[in-house]
């Protein structure tokens, strides 16, 4: 099984509606960041496929999350980047995140800008990395992937 497969199989372990939407959000990032180097976690809580320009998790620089009942764009290092339209939510040191309600969320102009400004802060240039999937982690033991 290739590694695209293998994460196909992690998507398809949610629901049709929160696989749908990582999906199209997956192929979006692909599309925007061809060169990335994506890395997949299927860990006990979601699954997160990271996208930077190296195998480095600490070089990430989005994530594309997986929970239960939605999917989340997150942006890793997006504490430190101007948000004037206050799309990104949370609150820690690092990291800041959207919900993806759905898919067209990503052709909004004001995250558009975003996503280019922290890709270009971050050094992931559409020609950076590798275009490899790699899977770097598969939890024994996870949460269910479906909500009752």
């Amino acid at each position: 099984m290739t590694n695209k497969q293998q994460l196909d199989s992690f998507i398809g372990k949610y629901s049709p509606e929160v696989a749908s939407v990582a999906r199209k959000a997956f192929r979006w990032m692909r599309r925007r960041f061809p060169q990335a180097t994506v890395l997949v976690y299927d860990n006990y809580n979601a699954l997160a496929i990271g996208f930077g320009p190296t195998e480095r998790a600490s070089d990430a620089v989005f994530s594309i999350a997986l929970f239960p009942r939605w999917t989340n764009l997150f942006f890793l290092q997006g504490a430190g980047l101007p948000d004037p339209h206050k799309l990104l939510k949370g609150s820690g040191k690092q990291a800041r995140s959207i919900r993806l309600d759905s898919v067209e969320l990503l052709d909004d102009p004001r995250l558009l800008a975003l996503i280019d400004a922290e890709a270009a802060r971050l050094g992931l240039e559409p020609e950076a990395g590798s275009g490899k999937i790699v899977i770097k982690s598969i939890s024994a033991k996870q949460r269910p992937r479906r909500s009752p």
